[in-house]
């Protein structure tokens, strides 16, 4: 099995075994390491419920930086804020009906900086804030319960459909930790839903939502992501265009329109900091030359508390 040891020195300190799978236009498997266990979607589903709300809300005219922080796990930065706080007002909404909760910005400088100004934290600082506010936008405009968690609500409904045509199977129904459902699938099937985003940015006949909301993601990974993020550092170190997307637990999806490809990477463990070292791996294997991994890449390092190196993530 594949795997990443976190070494400490010359010590391996930890290992974390992970699956890839790679799969091509026409849904056939060309890629695999690891077995195909099943694991939830997390975040990394985000661009497909993104449109199935666009459909739900009568494909409202949206700008593609507001299709990137729909399909976002952002971190709460200025800009981030500031187009989901303007996508609220334009569909007459408030931060009170988005039901994400709220959490610290995942960018710590912008946490600090909010509470250094007497300020609090609230649902738009949430990552999925943009997700939600487009869910929103579905039930105002189809006149549903703006109470849009629960799996029975027509649009979460929908969302399930959705997700199961695209990975070509039945769903395992989850809560995610932004109280929306999140399904289960084969890690092989998650790529096969990423290839169907490929698919569609490669040809926009092929699906007109996900070629926009997949070049969206590409083109500005500075809002589906954040500052010094892996989402963003991929898409931005990359030799060809990409739209990527991390999930929680050690999940992580890539469209490679160029190739037709989408990709699932999924750290068994659930240890993020392993997800850097298994992702460049799984290009270089998969998609030699999309990306190289910088010789100097800090997301590879392990460093003690004063900021020395004193390890790495490697891959096996």
């Amino acid at each position: 099995m594949s795997c990443i040891e976190q070494r400490r020195g010359s010590v391996v300190e930890s290992v974390h075994p992970y699956s890839a799978f790679g799969v091509d236009a026409q849904g056939r498997v060309v890629f695999a390491t690891g077995p195909d266990l099943a694991t939830t979607w997390r975040s990394a589903s985000k661009p497909f419920q993104l449109e199935t709300s666009l459909e739900a809300a009568f494909d409202p005219a949206v700008a593609p930086e507001d299709l990137a922080i729909g399909a976002a796990s952002h971190s709460a930065e200025v800009p981030h804020v500031a187009r989901v706080e303007a996508l609220l007002v334009r569909f007459g909404l408030t931060a009170e009906h988005l039901r994400c909760g709220a959490h610290p910005p995942v960018h710590e400088p912008s946490a600090t900086a909010i509470l250094r100004a007497g300020g609090h934290y609230s649902a738009v600082h949430n990552n999925c804030s943009g997700k939600h506010t487009f869910m929103l936008a579905a039930c105002a405009a189809r006149g549903w319960d703006l109470e849009y968690r629960p799996p029975t609500h027509p649009l979460q409904v929908r969302n399930r459909r959705r997700l199961e045509v695209l990975c070509g199977g039945e769903a395992v129904l989850a809560t995610d930790g932004c109280g929306v459902p999140t399904f289960g699938f084969p890690i092989s099937g998650l790529a096969r839903a990423w290839a169907a985003l490929a698919h569609a940015m490669a040809d926009e006949n092929v699906n007109q939502r996900l070629h926009a909301i997949g070049w969206a993601m590409a083109r500005h990974p500075e809002l589906t992501s954040g500052t010094g993020r892996l989402d963003l550092q991929v898409v931005r170190g990359a030799a060809e265009p990409m739209a990527v997307k991390i999930g929680a637990q050690g999940v992580f999806c890539m469209a490679l329109p160029t190739r037709r490809l989408g990709l699932a990477v999924k750290v068994h463990s659930g240890v993020g900091e392993a997800l850097p070292a298994a992702v460049a791996a799984t290009l270089a294997a998969a998609a030699p030359g999309a990306f190289v991994a910088p010789a100097d890449w800090e997301l590879l390092r392990v460093r003690n508390v004063v900021g020395d190196a004193v390890g790495e993530y490697r891959a096996v």
